[in-house]
C-alpha cells in the first residue's frame, strides 16, 4: 500500500508538469485546429509539447505501478494532487499571480474530490468479473456522454468551452483508467494473455481519443479551466465504472453519503469559481495572443 501511495503522488507531480507544458504549447494553436488530427500533428513538432508527453508517459508508468499495488479507488484520488502544482505553475509561466479566488477554487476542487472519494471508499472488486455486454453498455454510455459534452462545448466560449471539452476528455480518460486496470490484471497472467485481450487494444484507442480531447481542451482555454474539470471527471468516472464493472463496493448511508455529496458540491463550486474568474479569463487572453 505504501508503494501505491508514493507511486500515485509521483504520478500526480509528473502529470502536473506535463499538463502545464502541453497546455502552454496547445494554447498557441489556432481555434480551427481544435478536435482535429492537425492539432496533434502540429504539436508533435513542438519540443516543449514532446517534453510534456514524455513526462506523461513517465506518469502513466507510476500510475501502472500504483495500480499493481493498490486499488483504483485509492490511486485516482491521490493523482488529483497534480492540481496543487499545475495551476500555480501555469500562472507563474504567464507571469501572473493567483488571487484568493483562484486559490480557493483550486483547493475546493482538490479537497472536495478527495473528500467525496474518501468518504465513499470504494473497495474490492475483480477486473475479470465484467462480461462483454456490461463492457459494451458502459463504453456506449461514456461515448454518448462525451459526445453530449462536445455538442454543448460548441455553443460556449473561453474557459467554459475548455471546461466542457475537458468534461468529455475526463469521461474518456476515466474509462481509460479502468481499461488500464484491466490490462494490468491481464499482465499478471503473462504478456501473451494481455496481448490476447481486447481491453489492451481498447486502451490504445481510448488513450489516443483522450489525448486529442485533452489537447483540444488545453487549446481552447486556460489550464485552470480544463485541468480542474478533467481531474474531477476522470476519477469519478473511473470509480463509477469500476464499481459497475468490477463489482467494487461503495459505502453509503448517513453521514457517509452526505459527506460524499458535500465533496462533489465543493468540486462544482470550485470549478464555477475558476471559470468565472477574471484572472483565469486574462490567462486565456494571454494564451490566445501568444
Amino acid at each position: 500500500m505504501a508503494i501505491a501511495v508514493l507511486a500515485s503522488l509521483a504520478a500526480g507531480v509528473c502529470f502536473a508538469v506535463a499538463g502545464v507544458l502541453q497546455q502552454w504549447a496547445a494554447s498557441a494553436r489556432p481555434d480551427a485546429e481544435a478536435l482535429t488530427v492537425r492539432l496533434l500533428g502540429h504539436l508533435a513538432r513542438d519540443p516543449l509539447w514532446l517534453c510534456g508527453i514524455g513526462l506523461a508517459v513517465v506518469a502513466y508508468g507510476f500510475q501502472s505501478l500504483a495500480l499493481a499495488f493498490g486499488p483504483l479507488s485509492l490511486v485516482q484520488p491521490l493523482i488529483v494532487a497534480e492540481l496543487v502544482f499545475a495551476v500555480p505553475l501555469s500562472a507563474r509561466l504567464h507571469r501572473m499571480r493567483l488571487g484568493r479566488r483562484e486559490w480557493w477554487g483550486t483547493g475546493a476542487v482538490a479537497v472536495g474530490l478527495a473528500l467525496a472519494l474518501a468518504s465513499a471508499r470504494p473497495h474490492g472488486g475483480d477486473p475479470e468479473a465484467a462480461g462483454a455486454v456490461s463492457w459494451a453498455l458502459v463504453v456506449g454510455a461514456v461515448t454518448a456522454g462525451a459526445c453530449g459534452a462536445l455538442v454543448i462545448a460548441r455553443s460556449l466560449d473561453g474557459p467554459w468551452k475548455a471546461s466542457a471539452t475537458a468534461l468529455a476528455a475526463g469521461a474518456v480518460m476515466g474509462t481509460q483508467s479502468v481499461l488500464l486496470a484491466a490490462t494490468v490484471d491481464k499482465l499478471r497472467h503473462g504478456l501473451v494473455a494481455a496481448l490476447g485481450a481486447w481491453q489492451t487494444y481498447a486502451l490504445v484507442v481510448a488513450s489516443v481519443c483522450g489525448l486529442l480531447l485533452i489537447q483540444s481542451a488545453f487549446q481552447q482555454g486556460p489550464l485552470a479551466a480544463s485541468m480542474t474539470v478533467l481531474d474531477a471527471t476522470e476519477p469519478v468516472v473511473a470509480v463509477t465504472v469500476g464499481t459497475v464493472l468490477f463489482g467494487e463496493s461503495v459505502h453509503v448511508g448517513w453521514p457517509v453519503s452526505g459527506v460524499t455529496l458535500a465533496g462533489l458540491a465543493l468540486v462544482a463550486w470550485g470549478i464555477v469559481r475558476l471559470d468565472t474568474s477574471p484572472l483565469i479569463a486574462a490567462l486565456h487572453g494571454r494564451g490566445r495572443r501568444r
